[in-house]
């Protein structure tokens, strides 16, 4: 009976030492969490990041210029016509204060232009805050780090379109 006290004991001491471990070793991770962050450039000094918004994806590389925004090889007023689309591009740029700093060069396949445009936003924003950690707050405070889910949804047999029913006739 002693004998089953005494393993007892051993074996919350052996417990509680590895829950003392363990708390040891997650207060040195969040501290190693909170360390700033580092940015993240290439060999030629540019952020890249991808960026995503329903069926568009497109990868972004941004690097210190003069503002220019090209997308597939064309000038931003080329490819996104609409104003409302190259304005929805400008904004991580005037949430960060960084207008006319940042040359941006990407690559978008999928989806329809405004998707494309969401998805551009989305890769610049991440690139400004791998670029510049600094800038992390305020474009996460806009919510611009953060993927826009939505998605259409599928359409189901039975149905005419996703919820849609067929007219219903009485006779």
């Amino acid at each position: 009976m002693a004998d089953e006290i005494k393993s007892l004991d051993a074996l919350k001491d052996a417990v509680a030492g590895a829950a003392s471990t363990a708390a040891a070793a997650t207060s040195s991770a969040g501290s190693e969490a909170a360390a700033p962050r580092e940015p993240m450039r290439d060999a030629l000094g540019r952020a890249y990041a991808t960026g995503k918004r329903k069926d568009a994806i497109a990868r972004v590389w941004i690097k210190p210029g003069t503002g220019k925004v090209t997308v597939n090889g064309k000038e931003i007023n080329a490819y996104f016509a609409r104003p409302v689309l190259q304005m929805i591009l400008k904004q991580p740029f005037q949430i960060a204060n960084v207008e006319g700093q940042f040359d941006v060069m990407a690559t978008v396949v999928g989806g329809g232009l405004s998707g494309q445009a969401g998805a551009v936003k989305h890769g610049i924003s991440k690139a400004l805050q791998l670029y510049e950690p600094s800038l992390r707050p305020a474009l996460k405070a806009a919510g611009f780090l953060t993927r826009d889910s939505r998605v259409v949804e599928r359409k189901k047999y039975g149905k005419r379109k996703a919820r849609r029913s067929f007219q219903f006739s009485k006779r």
